[in-house]
């Protein structure tokens, strides 16, 4: 009969929580390769896969630019892999936490998956299936843009549960959080999913530049005077934008309108506002620069570390247990 390691230990271990935060680190070089070759519509440069040109190392690819991309974004995934097989194998052999072990596990579960769907983008796209249109191929394209932010947050929240900071010192909370801050919390997370979803169409359909002026359109107003659906997208994109930022704003209103939230979040608040309007002045600046590659790379990646921000402290509300009387208490 199968026993579990005898080991364990349910407290702070500082390699694992340090292996787990280089993990979160190199992840964001993944997002940022992935945000690159999408950018410089890279992404079909070889129409294989899990080879590149039937080969580890494809011959020629670091000179070329589209390659260069591709293959580092496929070398930087695989990498990732490893690191995040030792994470599971290490959380089992001496995580005590089952939640954070369970997480370790799930965290797995989400790169082999995303890994599966950067494989189906390619070989289900319209270049390989001679299909008449590309809907196939784009919906992979989505749901692994979709997945990426999805491994960040779970890598993200994983790194927090190792930290001494939520084991020993409790996140700084003296007291549990209300329900209402959580429930702010989750509607900003929620509208920041859907931004970044509506960001993932507009950039696969190709309609990032659909309106090429900002904040106004060509003709000086805030409504286009053509409707297209490139142009709706784009202009979605926008809307959603402002319906994100009302959100989180609200949810930092609740945490800084609250002494116990305020001196244990503080850094978190100001660390998401900044965010926040370094992520406003990259959507402008890409426009401003009709697409510069790293310009709108830099936006998609600091999106994704402003849902991540938000979201770990999101989880940071939920450290202390919610006693009934917290729930209208301030």
């Amino acid at each position: 009969m199968f026993k579990a390691p005898t080991n364990r230990l349910d407290r702070y271990q500082p390699a694992l929580f340090w292996f787990s935060l280089f993990a979160l680190c190199w992840s964001l070089l993944l997002l940022y390769a992935g945000a690159y070759t999408t950018s410089i519509q890279a992404g079909m440069v070889f129409l294989d896969w899990p080879l590149s040109n039937s080969s580890v190392m494809p011959d020629g690819w670091w000179e070329d630019i589209e390659m260069r991309a591709e293959h580092s974004h496929r070398l930087l995934g695989a990498k990732l892999g490893f690191l995040s097989i030792a994470l599971a194998i290490w959380a089992f052999l001496r995580e005590g936490n089952d939640t954070t072990r369970r997480l370790a596990y799930g965290l797995l579960a989400l790169v082999i998956a995303q890994g599966l769907l950067g494989g189906a983008r390619v070989k289900f796209d319209q270049l390989n299936t001679g299909a008449d249109d590309n809907a196939i191929g784009y919906t992979f394209r989505i749901l692994h843009a979709l997945g990426a932010e999805l491994t960040l947050c779970c890598l993200a929240t994983l790194t927090l549960l190792l930290s001494r900071y939520w084991r020993e010192k409790q996140c700084g909370l003296a007291k549990a959080v209300p329900k209402s801050v959580r429930i702010w919390g989750l509607v900003a997370a929620a509208t920041i999913m859907v931004q970044i979803l509506l960001g993932a169409l507009m950039r696969h359909y190709g309609a990032g530049l659909a309106i090429p002026t900002f904040p106004l359109t060509p003709e000086g107003g805030l409504l286009p005077a053509v409707w297209t659906t490139p142009i709706t997208l784009h202009w979605l994109h926008r809307l959603g934008a402002v319906v994100a930022t009302v959100a989180i704003m609200g949810f930092l209103g609740m945490l800084w309108g609250r002494s116990n939230t305020r001196q244990a979040m503080k850094g978190w608040i100001i660390g998401i506002t900044a965010l926040l309007a370094i992520q406003v002045f990259l959507g402008a600046a890409t426009v401003w620069t009709h697409k510069n590659p790293v310009m709108a790379s830099t936006h998609m990646l600091v999106g994704a570390l402003l849902l991540a921000f938000v979201w770990i402290t999101i989880t940071q509300t939920f450290r202390l247990p919610l006693a009934n009387s917290d729930l209208t208490n301030r």
